[in-house]
């Protein structure tokens, strides 16, 4: 399907609440499915990469059951999951492939994860390695890419002390997931923080876990005690209105419930740098902090972007480019070598898009070049090549075209915010 948006002459006006978090709606199924005892999911987030996961515990024994916004999850325990009938099929949710085989690590059977032909070129090296440290019985088919097959361990798994090359909440997540099996205290150092949503909801679910500074060690063989769970509205999604906002003279957006982790809201903090007008009202605690968020048209300055602040803010960078080809001056954002390894190489998808809207950006070494000043793009023919964040952030930047944008091959929104365009529409009425 491909997407025809105009520009937002009226603005940006009016309230939502943004779709529930992915990263979170994950790790609630997968944990609720191995602890003991029944969870209820509140605010899930029924989107294609969350049924990737739901499916494939479904598939390993447990019962979830389904009601409009939440689910029902009886939790199997440790070893309570049975084998698969045929492949786990995770399409393009990497997150499910990578914190999933942490799980089969420990488990009596086999399985094997498969992917979509996008998932299927992103790398799994970085957790087949630590895995396999552990004495996990773990392989990729393909070189270093999926399928991922995984067999039983001669043994209990071994607790190991591993120290992360990049800051990836992905593979934190796995060897925790893993270090439920093993015996003693498994631990994770990463160079920066990354998203601590595993952390949160394993500790929320009474497991052994302890943190110091970058470091997070997991106490295995405990069970898991079943909790029920409501999952805040997603800040990755909610990105694309608040630089829309920003952007889009006349705007006011008052988003709703939205999750303010900590480890998640590095895009506010550049925004609000760069000078965008967000105010943020807490509104509760929980397992995760909640809360409400205004935005107003702004004049952006440019800014550096440094790289132990991009794990908090892995996600919005793309749309981060748009509103830094809108900002007076220069911008430079450090660290960018894994926006190439996500559901497309994000530097090149956003460059050629770019490039159509009359914006140039460079590379120079690991630092990624915006010069900003740009009053208006050209209206032009846009793609998402494939990656739900690269046709949002297309989307905004049509925001602020001179016409119409067309954007081509929108369904992999899907992946994570299905009502995207019904929303958008909300807003700019």
């Amino acid at each position: 399907m491909d997407w025809k948006i105009n520009n937002a002459k009226k603005g940006l006006k009016g309230g939502l609440a943004p779709p529930p978090d992915k990263s979170i709606s994950h790790r609630a199924v997968m944990f609720g499915s191995i602890a003991s005892g029944t969870c209820r999911v509140e605010n899930f987030l029924f989107s294609e990469d969350c049924r990737r996961t739901l499916e494939a515990f479904r598939a390993m024994g447990v019962r979830i059951k389904e009601e409009k916004n939440a689910l029902t999850i009886e939790g199997k325990g440790l070893k309570g999951l049975v084998a698969p009938e045929g492949e786990l099929y995770m399409g393009n949710s990497g997150t499910s492939m990578r914190i999933i085989s942490g799980i089969l690590a420990g488990q009596s059977f086999p399985a094997t994860l498969t992917g979509d032909e996008s998932l299927s070129k992103r790398p799994m090296r970085r957790i087949v390695d630590p895995l396999k440290q552990m004495g996990a019985n773990i392989d990729t088919l393909n070189k270093d890419f999926p399928p991922v097959k995984i067999s039983p361990a001669k043994g209990p798994l071994k607790a190991i002390d591993y120290k992360t090359p990049v800051a990836s909440a992905q593979v934190k997540s796995c060897v925790l997931a893993a270090g439920l099996y093993a015996k003693g205290g498994t631990s994770v150092t990463e160079p920066f923080h990354s998203r601590d949503h595993t952390e949160r909801m394993l500790k929320y679910f009474s497991a052994d876990i302890k943190q110091d500074g970058l470091k997070t060690t997991i106490s295995g063989m405990k069970e898991l005690a079943a909790r029920d769970v409501t999952i805040p509205g997603d800040i990755s999604s909610a990105a694309f209105f608040i630089v829309g906002a920003l952007l889009c003279e006349g705007s006011k957006v008052i988003l709703k419930n939205v999750g303010l982790n900590f480890t998640r809201d590095g895009l506010l903090r550049t925004l609000k740098r760069m000078g965008g007008k967000i105010e943020v009202e807490e509104l509760h605690g929980g397992v995760e902090p909640v809360g409400d968020i205004e935005i107003v048209t702004s004049e952006l300055t440019g800014t550096t972007v440094e790289a132990d602040q991009i794990p908090s803010m892995i996600d919005e960078v793309p749309v981060l480019i748009i509103a830094a080809a809108r900002a007076k001056g220069r911008t430079e954002i450090k660290g960018i070598s894994e926006l190439k390894v996500k559901e497309s190489d994000r530097v090149k998808t956003m460059a050629a898009n770019l490039s159509k809207l009359g914006v140039g950006i460079s590379e120079k070494g690991d630092t990624l070049v915006i010069d900003g000043g740009c009053k208006r793009f050209k209206a032009a023919e846009l793609d998402s090549f494939g990656d739900h964040r690269i046709a949002m952030s297309m989307a905004v930047a049509a925001l602020v075209s001179d016409g119409t944008c067309t954007i081509k091959n929108t369904d992999c929104v899907n992946t994570s915010y299905p009502g995207f365009l019904r929303d958008l529409e909300q807003l700019s009425r």
